[in-house]
């Protein structure tokens, strides 16, 4: 339990990293970014395997890069109903969906090697 709220607040801090840093992209509050980091993380286990392997061709042909496309689809959709969390357009979501996936990654490193 403990390493999913760890999980959950290091991906909140990647929606905050990612608003500092990307133009175009803002969340509102650390509030607004947990909840974020819930529906976010929804998507992922529930929508983006099955999108994954509809794509699974364009997957090969990038090298695995059209990932990125696919999480930055998921975080304008995201921006859409979200209140308090906004993304000016696609370069901006795509932008923002790289800083998420490496903070992630950075994260995941760090609480697994913690756990």
């Amino acid at each position: 339990m403990g390493v999913l709220i760890a999980r959950l607040l290091v991906t909140a801090l990647a929606f905050l990293l990612a608003a500092y840093l990307v133009p175009g992209i803002t969340v509102a509050s650390f509030y607004t970014a947990l909840i974020l980091s819930f529906f976010w993380g929804a998507i992922n286990l529930t929508i983006k395997p099955i999108l994954f392997i509809l794509t699974l061709p364009i997957q090969f042909l990038s090298l695995g890069l059209f990932t990125f496309i696919l999480n930055g689809f998921f975080l304008w959709f995201l921006s859409s109903f979200i209140e308090g969390f906004a993304v000016d357009g696609f370069v901006s979501a795509i932008a923002g969906a790289i800083v998420i996936s490496l903070v992630n990654w950075l994260g995941g490193k760090l609480v697994s090697a913690i756990k």
